[in-house]
C-alpha cells in the first residue's frame, strides 16, 4: 500500500506546516535530495532548498553526500539525523510506568521500567523528571537535548464518576492540569494524550500500522482502550476522550452479558481481567513475564480466560468494523505476543461484517509489532509529531 504524506503548501504563513512536511516526508523515505523532496511534498523547489538549510543549522537533517545510483551527476541526499534532538515517551498505568528516550528516526535509544505503589500528581511527576535525568546520564557524552516530553494515563479525562474511578484509573487526577504539572517538574515541553491513543500512534508510526491509513488499535492495559486512526490521523474526540471502549458494555458471542458497571467491557478483557480471572484459580500473575509463564505451560485458567475474552472481542470486532471500515483491526498492549496470538486465534470464525472483503490485503485482526512498549513509543511521538509529522498532529494537551 502507498505510503500516505501530507502535501506542503507555498504560502509563507505556512512555513511551520511546510517544515514539519518535509521532515515527514524526508524521515518516511529515509534519504532524498531537494528536487524529490519538492515533488513529493509539492512545494517550490526554493521553498525546499530554504528549509532544508534551516533544518540542518538545528541539527534536525544531515547531509550524506551524492549517493551514485544511476548515470549523472547525483543529487546530494538528506536525512533524518539519528543524533540529533531527543524526545521521552512516558506510559504512566496503575501499577508501573515506562520510559524511553527516541531519537528523531525513531530510533529507541534508551528505556526502563519501574513499579509503582503510589500513582497521585504528589509522587508522578518527580518520578518522571527522575526517569528521563537518569536515561539521559546513560547516553554519556552525547547532547541531551529534548524536543519535549510525551506522558500517556489511562482516560477518561475529567469525567465525574469515571475519572479516577475503578482499578484501570489513577486516583487523585481530577482536576489537576496534567501538563502544566509535569511540564513545571521537568522543566521541558510536554504532551499529554490517553494511553490508547498514544498506543495506536506508536503502531502507526512503528509497527503493523505503517503502511496503514485506516485502523483500529485495541489496547490491553490494565483496562482496555481504543485507539482509532482515520486518514493517518488519530481521533480524539472533542475532549480526547473517544476510544473509552472498556466502559461500553456488549453482549458476548455465548451467554448473556451482565448490566452495569460490572458488564463493561474491560471487566472480561483486560489484563485486569485477566489477573483477576487467574486469582479465582489461585494464581498469582504479577507481571508478563509470570503470564507468559502460565501460557507455556498450557495453564487452564489462563487458556479459559482466552476464551471468554475472544467471546466479548468477536462482537467487538464486528462492531468497529461496522462503524469505522478500518483497513484492520490491531490488537496489542500489555499482554505476551503469544497470547495475543491465541485470542485473535480464538476469533475465529468471525462474523460478517462490511470487512469481510474478497480484495483483503490484510487478515481482519493483526497482533501489534511494537510489543509492550507501544504506548510509551506513542507518548514519544507526541513531541515529535510537532516537529516532524503533520499528517499525525495531536492537540491533546501540552505546556511549556
Amino acid at each position: 500500500m502507498r505510503q500516505r504524506v501530507a502535501i506542503g503548501s507555498n504560502p509563507e504563513r505556512n512555513r511551520a506546516h511546510n517544515r514539519r512536511v518535509v521532515l515527514e516526508v524526508i524521515r518516511l523515505q529515509g534519504h532524498l535530495g531537494r528536487t524529490e523532496i519538492a515533488r513529493r511534498a509539492h512545494l517550490t523547489p526554493q521553498a525546499v532548498s530554504n528549509i532544508v538549510e534551516e533544518l540542518l543549522d538545528e541539527g534536525l537533517l544531515i547531509e550524506l553526500g551524492r549517493l551514485r545510483s544511476g548515470r549523472g551527476q547525483p543529487p546530494i541526499q538528506f536525512a533524518v539525523n539519528p543524533d540529533g534532538p531527543l524526545t521521552a515517551g512516558v506510559e504512566i498505568a496503575a501499577d508501573h510506568m515506562v520510559t524511553v528516550l527516541v531519537d528523531l528516526s525513531g530510533g529507541l535509544r534508551a528505556q526502563s521500567r519501574i513499579t509503582l505503589e503510589q500513582t497521585g500528581p504528589d509522587v508522578i511527576p518527580g518520578l518522571v523528571s527522575e526517569q528521563v535525568t537518569q536515561l539521559l546520564a546513560t547516553l554519556g557524552d552525547r547532547p541531551s537535548r529534548l524536543l519535549g516530553i510525551g506522558v500517556v494515563m489511562p482516560g477518561p479525562f475529567e469525567i465525574e464518576g469515571m475519572s479516577s474511578v475503578g482499578p484501570a484509573t489513577l486516583p487523585g487526577w481530577t482536576g489537576v492540569d496534567v501538563a502544566a504539572v509535569f511540564a513545571k517538574a521537568t522543566n521541558e515541553h510536554v504532551v499529554v494524550e490517553n494511553d490508547a491513543t498514544a498506543a495506536s500512534v506508536g503502531e502507526r508510526l512503528y509497527g503493523a500500522g505503517r503502511q496503514m491509513g485506516h485502523f483500529c488499535y485495541l489496547y490491553f492495559g490494565i483496562g482496555l482502550g481504543l485507539g482509532v486512526v482515520q486518514d493517518g490521523r488519530p481521533m480524539r474526540g472533542a475532549f480526547g476522550n473517544a476510544g473509552e471502549i472498556g466502559h461500553i458494555g456488549l453482549v458476548p458471542r455465548k451467554g448473556k452479558a451482565h448490566a452495569g458497571p460490572a458488564g463493561a467491557l474491560e471487566r472480561f478483557v483486560s489484563v485486569f481481567a485477566l489477573r483477576e480471572h487467574l486469582a479465582l484459580a489461585g494464581i498469582y500473575a504479577a507481571n508478563v513475564e509470570d503470564i507468559q509463564r502460565l501460557h507455556d505451560e498450557g495453564s487452564k485458567p489462563l487458556l479459559e480466560w482466552i476464551g471468554i475474552a475472544a467471546d466479548y472481542l468477536a462482537p467487538t470486532v464486528l462492531m468497529l468494523e461496522n462503524i469505522f471500515d478500518p483497513e484492520a483491526i490491531i490488537f496489542g498492549g500489555g499482554l505476551p505476543d503469544s497470547v495475543l496470538d491465541a485470542v485473535i486465534a480464538s476469533l475465529n470464525p468471525l462474523p460478517v461484517s462490511v470487512a469481510t472483503r474478497r480484495q483483503r490485503s490484510s487478515d481482519r485482526v493483526l497482533r501489534g509489532q511494537t510489543g509492550l512498549l507501544t504506548a510509551a513509543l506513542g507518548a514519544a511521538a507526541l513531541p515529535l509529531l510537532e516537529t516532524v509529522s503533520p499528517h499525525l498532529s495531536t492537540a491533546a494537551g501540552a505546556a511549556s
